[in-house]
């Protein structure tokens, strides 16, 4: 037999985890790969997170299941979190603690979406929303956001998209993988459309909210009639440095929280009791090392940008957020070394990985086929090398 579901082959795996285990491959075949391709912060766990982990297991209070929701204590904390940096009026009710923000996504796409539901995509996007629209039997609409501006989708476009079917509108801010960030102005367009559709929920991915080089997050939720209309995702990963630690969290309007609590019931209950008390300390102690964090970031743009204009043909706009670049590397389409011919994403990429070693990701799996992703969550000194091995590979293409 050796059939799986239909549901299962709607969606590919996800591409940033496949040219990881890639890389992983070369390195273990003793191949120095600089990796370029996971979304994953350099940085180690703040040392007063870890701290508290290791007192709650001291303790001895953490070891029986955990509310499926998250810990009571550390619901208030976010939705004063909320209350406090983002001026949306959540209260612990409206928090739902997850095994990291990819399943906070998949719990609302689950809640929400029914067979034949149309769910507009801002692309390029983070790979998982398209993957979850479909496992949730629903329809993605890509709604294409070019690099002449910023890529980012307008308020125009969402309008023309929307249909009798749109029942979500899901985006990030800073974005994953362009590393763009929505103005005020420019989202609030968005909610003066969203307002005038009625069965429109919209999930704002913030989950890089805190690496943003703009001065301003604007979350959706808090902008006027979007409270009861937003379901607010967020995470510890990125800001925090903690992405082995697995916690997500959405903010949400108290329906749409009891229908995500009641689906993660059934998936996997509550989130690790000890990853929620170094969570509650992340959110409730010093941020320093979170500022420091964003300030290396906001370094390393500058390095990784300066090098990418030294390279004949790329293309790229001057992210203002998370920890990416996204060029378009179609010029070195169609051209080859001699042995081998770059026809797409996924050809450049390989190319990369086995002619320079360096792992980066294809645009393709973010909704743009001229592009590849590139984290700069990496050394300055490793992106200086990968920088100098991808211009040394390129310059060999004719």
């Amino acid at each position: 037999m050796n059939k799986l579901s239909i549901r299962l082959n709607a969606f590919e795996e996800s591409a940033t985890l496949a040219m990881a285990a890639k890389a992983r491959e070369f390195k273990n075949r003793g191949i120095d790969v600089i990796s370029l391709s996971l979304g994953e912060p350099d940085f180690k766990t703040p040392a007063h997170i870890c701290e508290a982990a290791k007192k709650a297991i001291d303790d001895g209070k953490y070891f029986a299941y955990p509310p499926v929701a998250g810990y009571q204590d550390l619901r208030e904390a976010l939705a004063a979190k909320y209350q406090k940096e983002n001026n949306v009026p959540y209260k612990a009710e409206n928090i739902v603690v997850s095994n990291g923000a990819k399943q906070s996504i998949a719990n609302a796409m689950l809640a929400i979406l029914n067979p034949g539901d149309e769910v507009i995509i801002f692309s390029p996007y983070w790979v998982s929303y398209d993957a979850l629209v479909r496992l949730a039997e629903a329809k993605p609409v890509l709604v294409k956001g070019g690099i002449e501006n910023d890529f980012k989708v307008t308020a125009s476009q969402v309008e023309e998209a929307i249909t009798s079917k749109t029942r979500i509108i899901i985006f990030s801010s800073p974005c994953n993988p362009t590393g763009s960030v929505f103005l005020r102005s420019e989202l609030e367009a968005i909610a003066q459309v969203v307002s005038k559709h009625e069965n429109i929920v919209v999930i704002a991915d913030e989950i890089y909210e805190h690496i943003n080089f703009t001065g301003e997050h604007v979350s959706f939720a808090s902008l006027p009639g979007m409270f009861e209309r937003t379901i607010t995702v967020n995470g510890f990963a990125k800001g925090f440095a903690m992405t082995g630690w697995r916690v997500g969290y959405i903010g949400a309007p108290k329906w749409i929280a009891d229908g995500c609590n009641k689906m993660q019931g059934q998936l996997t209950s509550a989130n690790c009791s000890i990853a929620q008390r170094a969570a509650l300390a992340a959110i409730t102690d010093d941020l320093a090392p979170t500022f420091a964090m964003v300030k290396e970031y906001e370094k390393r743009r500058e390095i990784v940008y300066n090098l990418l204009k030294e390279i004949p043909g790329i293309k790229s706009n001057y992210p203002q957020g998370a920890f990416y670049f996204f060029p378009d590397v179609s010029f070195y389409y169609g051209k080859s070394d001699g042995e081998r011919t770059i026809k797409n994403g996924d050809d450049f990429c390989m190319y990369m990985l086995e002619k320079a070693h360096v792992s980066l990701v294809p645009g393709g799996a973010f909704g743009e086929e001229k592009c590849i992703r590139l984290s700069y969550a990496a050394s300055e000194k490793d992106l200086r090398e990968a920088l100098k091995r991808i211009k040394n590979a390129l310059s060999l293409l004719n």
